[in-house]
């Protein structure tokens, strides 16, 4: 069994669609569910879906041992972040070479880095007057956005999209595709690149 942990911030609807995915399968599973946040609606999600999670402090993920501990007792071998804002610490890259996996709303390089997150990257993505958004799935390294990227698919901006009905489609995009390139990942099914569509 390939374990999954996911670490969220918000709602968790991305963390939700990726457990019902691989719900009821033999080799891969959401093990854990790991927040920054004790009142994010991910928790609440994951009540539901009878997956434990937990909430760590800005400082717990920094010094890394006590969310290594967790990840180690649910024998995690994959993190996903879908919607987590912070940035990850070094203790767990070293802990997980090229097995932490992000999910952007928007086709990078393009509108990353620090504080480029949900609606604040639709609005940037409409005020350049982009004809096309996206997402972004990639490894995670030591700086915000800039892993190698694994795969990007793209949908058309209208002239009068607002960022509500942006994030809708990258939303769209999201559940869509996010659970089937993880799955290529953690089963080593792919390298870089070979799944993008964009």
């Amino acid at each position: 069994m390939i374990r999954i942990a996911i670490f969220a911030s918000g709602s968790g609807s991305n963390a939700e669609n990726i457990a019902v995915y691989f719900r009821n399968r033999e080799d891969i599973g959401v093990s854990v569910i790991v927040s920054n946040k004790r009142d994010a609606y991910v928790h609440e999600r994951a009540r539901k879906l009878g997956i434990p999670s937990y909430t760590f402090s800005k400082a717990e993920f920094d010094e890394g041992s006590a969310v290594l501990d967790t990840l180690h007792e649910y024998k995690t071998d994959f993190i996903v972040l879908a919607g987590f804002l912070l940035k990850v610490s070094q203790p767990l890259l070293d802990a997980y070479p090229g097995r932490i996996v992000n999910i952007h709303p928007a086709l990078l390089p393009k509108y990353g880095g620090k504080g480029m997150y949900g609606d604040r990257v639709h609005r940037e993505v409409l005020a350049a007057g982009e004809t096309k958004s996206g997402i972004t799935i990639h490894y995670v390294n030591e700086r915000y956005d800039e892993g190698d990227i694994i795969f990007q698919t793209t949908c058309d901006l209208q002239p009068g999209d607002t960022p509500e009905e942006v994030a809708g489609k990258v939303h769209a995009l999201e559940y869509t595709h996010f659970p089937r390139v993880i799955e290529a990942v953690v089963t080593g099914q792919t390298s870089l690149n070979p799944l993008s569509s964009a």
